[in-house]
């Protein structure tokens, strides 16, 4: 199959990541090597500098936490880094090798090359945090086509075009972002009219909140903590959150201790535990209600997204300000990667997807500094946040001076009147003739469906000048983009074939580091003796090993990828 026809969606998630492909009048998920949908989005690198990503990657997050990263989604936008054991990667770089890892294993299943992909992307993401989610599709040898709101993407996957003349609210919790997306449909037409969200909300900071408190109650020192204590007991407090038992039960015991620590939250104990984050879920809720002009009991349709979004919480939260059942047809972990599966053949117009047009806003509000009145950093908005996209808008200004001969316009991206509160995107210098008079300058912002921002300076005397923002204070230059695919594609990516081997392997490495006493003395036996049967290369022997290693251990015997 020619790649010109495949219509791919992918979802970078923070938690988890997932791929899909629109095929035989339908979206369908592609599974990765261990034939499963969910990809973790963890970057591991072992001992022989091999990069790991995904399931191998995500046990060793307790086993090496100093080199193993994960919730890099968050840092996308900014110059984070994460130094893994020697290399040190930026959150672009460790998204690119996960988007790798989907390519690999969609290639292998599609059993053809693969290029242009639909990326979604939270629908609160800053205009840098989506460039930089190219780069991260570039860095991964992707091109990604059109990116998507995470909200828009469910939408299209329920189905909802198909209901005539609803309004409806996309409520996106995943691990670490927040959406809320209002849009109505109307044959054939789904039209976004707000958006509103919070990047550093997640289930990933309900997790964190447990583990504080469980600290706390045991009289424990974090600070003191070494990082795999930490990590062990953050990974028991995802697992215990996400089993949703009452009381939510945490056992622990610190490998330096043998005594058993255990707490019970009970459920007005989580409820008050967790009220700030609940708090804050009722903000961004109201903004895009109040944007869109609509009251909660105008809302037809209610969607829940994300994996952290089925917290029995949560959930009666969302229940209890719309005051109607959610949508519960989809998984709403895969929602996502399907709706941009389907964006992707729509965009390729295939001939057994329903035609929908589908409209998008700009989810923040863009313009220029000015100084007002004497007082010089005033934000002045150009395009203001949930205008429909693709959109033009021109405001005229005027010079300060009247003998100036340049203006600089500065860029910026945000809600608040102080420019210093929002973000700078870009600043240039246009150059004015010498008149003697005040001028008047027109500025245009040209704002497209794929968050491309156009700026056209219009002086009253002098030459017009165009800019296209592609880059800003934060962004990597060609020349580092460069180096960063040289370096990128220099890795050495953990063999496939042998995958099966070293996820087990992370698996005992990760059992060890939470066991003690005999229990430990036997994982390390069965660890010495599967570490010698790798290095016999002999396959069989260390199929053997395995299955024997498997039965003493009472776990499942891992299939080949």
């Amino acid at each position: 199959m020619d790649n010109a026809n495949l219509a791919i969606g992918i979802d970078l998630g923070t938690t988890n990541s997932l791929i899909a492909v629109w095929q035989v009048g339908g979206a369908q998920l592609i599974p990765n090597k261990f034939g499963e949908y969910l990809t973790p989005s963890i970057i591991s690198i072992d001992e022989n500098k091999n990069i790991l990503v995904g399931k191998p990657a995500k046990s060793r997050r307790i086993s090496h936490p100093d080199k193993t990263a994960a919730l890099f989604k968050r840092a996308m936008g900014s110059n984070m880094s994460w130094k893994l054991g020697n290399e040190t990667f930026n959150a672009p770089e460790l998204s690119s090798l996960v988007l790798r890892s989907l390519k690999e294993d969609a290639e292998e299943y599609l059993q053809c090359s693969i290029r242009d992909v639909v990326i979604s992307v939270p629908a609160y993401f800053s205009d840098e945090q989506r460039k930089h989610t190219r780069l991260a599709a570039e860095l991964a040898g992707l091109n990604a086509v059109r990116l998507i709101n995470e909200p828009t993407a469910a939408a299209m996957a329920y189905g909802l075009h198909t209901q005539q003349d609803t309004r409806s609210l996309v409520f996106d919790l995943g691990g670490g972002t927040f959406d809320v997306t209002v849009l109505e449909y109307a044959t054939p037409v789904i039209e976004v009219h707000a958006s509103a969200g919070d990047n550093y909300l997640g289930g990933e900071d309900f997790t964190q909140m447990l583990v504080d408190e469980a600290i706390k109650r045991w009289g424990l020192s974090k600070s003191t903590m070494p990082e795999t204590a930490q990590a062990e007991l953050y990974a028991m407090a995802e697992a215990a959150k996400c089993r949703g038992e009452i009381p939510l039960t945490l056992s622990w015991r610190p490998t330096h201790d043998r005594m058993l620590l255990t707490c019970e939250f009970y459920e007005d104990e989580l409820e008050a535990l967790w009220l700030p984050l609940l708090n804050r879920l009722r903000v961004p809720i109201e903004q895009a209600l109040r944007d869109a002009r609509l009251k909660p009991e105008q809302i037809d349709s209610l969607v829940l997204v994300g994996g952290a979004s089925q917290m029995p919480l949560v959930q009666r939260i969302a229940v209890r300000l719309f005051g109607k059942l959610p949508y519960q047809n989809y998984d709403p972990s895969t929602i996502v990667a399907l709706g941009a599966a389907i964006q992707a053949a729509c965009r390729l117009r295939c001939e057994d997807v329903e035609e929908v047009i589908l409209t998008d806003i700009c989810p923040y509000s863009l313009g220029v500094e000015v100084c007002h009145q004497g007082v010089n950093g005033i934000f002045s908005p150009i395009i203001e946040r949930n205008t429909t996209v693709p959109v033009s808008r021109v405001e005229t200004y005027f010079t300060t001076h009247p003998n100036q001969e340049s203006i600089r316009i500065n860029v910026y991206q945000g809600e608040n009147h102080k420019v210093k509160n929002n973000i700078l995107i870009e600043s240039f210098d246009v150059p004015l003739k010498k008149t003697g008079t005040y001028q008047s300058i027109d500025i245009r912002f040209s704002y497209d469906i794929n968050g491309l921002l156009e700026v056209d300076v219009l002086p009253e005397d002098g030459e017009a000048a165009s800019r296209i923002i592609t880059q800003s204070p934060v962004a990597l230059t060609q020349q580092q983009i460069d180096a960063s695919r040289a370096r990128l594609q220099g890795l050495k990516i953990y063999p496939r074939d042998l995958l099966i081997n070293r996820t087990f392997k992370a698996t005992l490495e990760e059992r060890w580091s939470r066991s003690l006493g005999e229990e430990r003395e036997n994982l390390g036996r069965i660890i010495t003796d599967f570490d010698a049967a790798l290095a016999s290369n002999d396959s069989e022997h260390v199929n053997d090993v395995r299955r024997r290693a498997c039965k003493f251990l009472g776990i499942e015997e891992p299939e080949a990828p």
